[in-house]
């Protein structure tokens, strides 16, 4: 089973390399960025969603795959169904960045094929034996759980080969840091308001100490500050329509970023449960993220134990009989 993870992750460290030029030669290779549709999902398409997801789906078709789940595709899609794994892709997370040349990149997690292809993706996040994720940013860089430890490589330009620069990747535990994106903060849970609020009270709140604020946009972006920095990371749900159960997929986003922090000693949770445990019931199911050190982790969920949330725009009451997650 390991030399046929290691084939796939090679095929797609191949069609990486591609999608790197491609992405750093911009409207000189002729990608522009600009609208070409919506996905299945209804999230609208960019032109380079679609090259990234050609790429990928042309190189799995190479490797031991028995079926592929595609963010730009409503089913998964079967390859070689004798093969003994699938995989789960965003082949570009946050392409809407690229025309503000900020970090993406592509996400994937792998698990053994099931009983059938499709009951494979709709087993908890426990079931992947491997997650990664390129960051196409200054550097090209490939983050690759495997084997219980997470190790970084960068891709050397004049070999195109990825090239082991960080091995056995450790979460900070300390880092007072936080991502959010703040301007929803009308519309968060009493929880994850409550948590936020201890932060920006600094020195003279609970938490004793002064945290910085840090928003980037780019899951893959943030992910990779957390593994070298630290801090955590908050994308909830909240009570705008299309956010009440989360805006981020949860078997080719949360789930390979999920095992990725926590085989770097971090955590990753939707608030009150281990995301690693969640098991998707359709394709492209949404689901909170909360992810860094697990310190913080367990502190946001502290949060959503002892305050039951609303949404509603004010600030109290905290308690009702219906909660975030139900």
């Amino acid at each position: 089973m390991r030399a046929a993870t290691v084939a796939v992750i090679q095929a797609l460290a191949g069609a990486a390399i591609e999608l790197a030029g491609t992405i750093a030669a911009g409207p000189l290779g002729g990608v522009s960025g600009e609208a070409a549709g919506v996905n299945p999902d209804g999230d609208r398409q960019r032109d380079i969603d679609l090259v990234a997801d050609r790429l990928m789906r042309d190189a799995l078709r190479s490797a031991p795959v028995a079926a592929v789940l595609s963010e730009e595709a409503e089913l998964p899609e079967t390859l070689d169904a004798d093969a003994p794994l699938c995989v789960a892709i965003d082949p570009l997370d946050g392409s809407a960045n690229l025309e503000n040349n900020i970090s993406i990149g592509t996400i994937f997690s792998i698990r053994p094929k099931g009983f059938d292809v499709i009951s494979t993706f709709f087993e908890p996040g426990t079931a992947q034996i491997a997650a990664g994720c390129f960051i196409f940013g200054p550097q090209t860089l490939l983050v690759l759980a495997l084997d219980q430890c997470v190790d970084c490589f960068t891709l050397d330009p004049r070999t195109r080969e990825f090239v082991l620069t960080a091995r056995d990747v450790q979460v900070p535990q300390d880092t007072p840091e936080f991502a959010i994106n703040a301007s929803n903060r009308r519309h968060w849970s009493g929880a994850v308001r409550g948590y936020i609020d201890e932060c920006l009270a600094g020195v003279n709140g609970e938490r004793g100490q002064d945290f910085n604020m840090r928003w980037i946009g780019s899951l893959v972006a943030e992910a990779y500050r957390i593994l070298m920095r630290g801090g955590v990371f908050l994308y909830p749900a909240d009570e705008r329509q299309g956010y009440r159960e989360g805006r981020l997929r949860l078997l080719y986003e949360a789930h390979p970023i999920a095992l990725i922090m926590e085989w770097a000693g971090g955590a990753a949770s939707n608030g009150r449960s281990r995301i690693l445990e969640l098991s998707a019931r359709t394709p492209h199911q949404r689901v909170p993220l909360i992810m860094g050190s697990a310190r913080a982790v367990r502190d946001v969920e502290a949060k959503h134990l002892t305050v039951e949330p609303l949404f509603e725009s004010s600030d109290a009451p905290l308690f009702a009989r219906r909660g975030l997650f139900r």
